[in-house]
């Protein structure tokens, strides 16, 4: 039961942090961002979308009973890992590399509850939620980073 508590607990911190880095990234700014498109951001915009398609492409693969939840969960680490190596210097990019680590990592979570056979839905409802908000930063970011020359509507 104790440790039950602890993923709760570490789940709502995650969550917390998430959405508190989110909201005062915002709030710095005064509703204005000043939009880059370098190349390190090039760079994450492609490294992002990769390790989103090989994340997919392994939940499918668990889906159709071809991977086991534990290599799901190695998958999910890896673009953490990954993604949160990368440095945009677009602010609204380093927010949505922050969601999507934390996205990954909830989903890594979900697949190593999988593989102990406990109920993952905490975890990936967490995922979907972090993913939605990583959506929202770029959809809204989307025509002033093309106007810089980025697009992220792979991401989208």
């Amino acid at each position: 039961m104790r440790r039950f508590a602890l993923y709760g607990l570490g789940l709502l911190l995650a969550s917390v942090l998430a959405l508190t880095y989110t909201t005062s990234s915002r709030a710095k700014s005064g509703g204005r961002v000043s939009h880059t498109c370098s190349v390190t951001d090039r760079a994450f915009i492609d490294g992002a979308k990769t390790n989103v398609d090989a994340v997919d492409l392994w939940g499918q693969q668990y889906l159709d009973g071809d991977a086991g939840p534990a290599e799901v969960a190695a998958e999910a680490a890896r673009a953490a890992k990954i993604v949160g190596a990368t440095r945009p210097t677009d602010p609204s990019l380093t927010q949505a590399r922050n969601l999507l680590v934390a996205m990954f990592t909830a989903y890594r979570g979900a697949m190593e509850q999988r593989a102990k056979h406990r109920d993952a839905g905490d975890q990936i409802f967490h995922a979907y939620g972090l993913a939605n908000f990583a959506h929202d930063v770029l959809l809204k970011a989307e025509p002033a980073l093309a106007k810089h020359g980025c697009d992220v509507s792979p991401l989208l």
